[in-house]
């Protein structure tokens, strides 16, 4: 078996550690020892963005947030799909990321932070939709694994009642908050409908062949 070659460390809120493996031509970000990313399963984070891009039913122009950076996978699946029209702005907690993103993971970004329709931001996602008001078409939320996160009293946030309302107060009339979960949250679904957004819950397969781990997205939709 290839050995895993160590490649850094960054720290998140709370004390953790995200660190950088590298395995022959995969790359995998853990913390502690559980896997939150890895080029190797990528295809429910593309999903985030082609099924939340199909739902906005070919808005004009349309102005997406994409919260958490990871490795790419949904920014370059939302520019693969959108016009030179369309905004994507991305918030990143972690500055390691997008340094990594720009190192050792270039082949992987191939380039999609430099496309001129995106927006980086080094930030929290939670300010950033805590200032907009009905700016966006969609939301997307990748943070931590999803509502039940690893890391994350800082996720209670983004995904508690008051959170929730926030985000419907950045989102257009009709807009959409799409959130990827490594599992099923009953409770977070219910918050979800309790908030007043009408809910689609869909299982999605980890790997682009439709094998592998099997995740959860929301696409909450402003009323």
């Amino acid at each position: 078996m290839i050995p895993r070659e160590y490649l850094g460390s960054a720290p998140v809120p709370g004390g953790q550690e995200l660190k950088l493996y590298r395995r022959g031509n995969d790359h995998m970000i853990v913390l502690d020892r559980n896997e939150l990313m890895s080029s190797r399963m990528s295809g429910s984070e593309k999903q985030l963005a082609l099924m939340t891009i199909e739902r906005l039913k070919g808005r004009r122009a349309p102005h997406l947030l994409v919260g958490g950076y990871g490795m790419g996978f949904t920014l370059r699946a939302a520019l693969g799909v959108l016009d030179a029209s369309a905004r994507v702005t991305v918030a990143e907690l972690v500055p390691e990321i997008i340094e990594w993103a720009r190192g050792p993971m270039a082949d992987l970004m191939a380039g999609c932070l430099d496309d001129p329709r995106v927006d980086l931001l080094i930030e929290d996602v939670v300010p950033v939709i805590g200032r907009a008001r009905a700016a966006y078409d969609a939301i997307l939320l990748d943070v931590d694994n999803g509502p039940d996160g690893l890391t994350a009293a800082a996720n209670d946030r983004l995904y508690s009642p008051a959170g929730l309302e926030a985000a419907k107060a950045a989102l257009k009339p009709g807009g959409i908050l799409a959130v990827w979960s490594a599992g099923s949250d009953d409770a977070f679904a219910r918050r979800l409908k309790q908030g007043g957004y009408l809910v689609d819950e869909v299982a999605v397969k980890a790997r682009d062949n439709g094998k592998g781990p099997r995740h959860v997205i929301w696409f909450a939709t402003k009323r």
